[in-house]
């Protein structure tokens, strides 16, 4: 039981991303939904946020509307809320799984870590395959290293 982490190694995705911008801002578009709507989703998506409540219990429900025009409704309950370094949330509507983001404080730039974990192995594999999820995590880490570009505070 001691390498606990590594039996998810089949059910998860993780990235690390060092982002030019101080934790205070990253938190801020990560958590108001004003911030979050202008860059959530892969390339090419939009999204309507019509609910995010940031504190345990608290709901997160937002349509992701794809470039074909096919919204994907996403219902989601914060689990964890610690201010300036961790978000977990559970993904509640299909494909279930528990996101954790964590932030790390660098001087002016901060480390954001996010974790996806999936309920099993053949549903991991799943959303890779029919929704590419890994390299949709990716492009949206970079949509959110671009939106801090713009939207520094000096």
């Amino acid at each position: 039981m001691e390498n606990k982490k590594n039996d998810n190694k089949d059910r998860e995705i993780r990235l690390s991303r060092t982002l030019n911008a101080p934790v205070a801002l990253v938190w801020e578009v990560w958590t108001d939904p004003k911030h979050i709507a202008n860059w959530w989703g892969p390339t090419g998506f939009t999204t309507t946020i019509s609910t995010m409540e940031i504190k345990p219990g608290g709901a997160w429900n937002l349509v992701m509307h794809g470039p074909d025009g096919t919204d994907y409704d996403n219902k989601s309950i914060f689990r964890e809320v610690v201010r300036h370094k961790k978000l977990v949330y559970e993904h509640v509507s299909d494909p279930k799984f528990t996101a954790t983001i964590e932030f790390v404080e660098q001087g002016e730039q901060t480390t954001i870590t996010w974790h996806m974990l999936f309920e099993s192995a053949e549903q991991f594999m799943m959303v890779v395959k029919k929704y590419g999820a890994d390299e949709g995590l990716k492009q949206n880490a970079d949509k959110l290293e671009r939106y801090l570009e713009h939207h520094k505070v000096h």
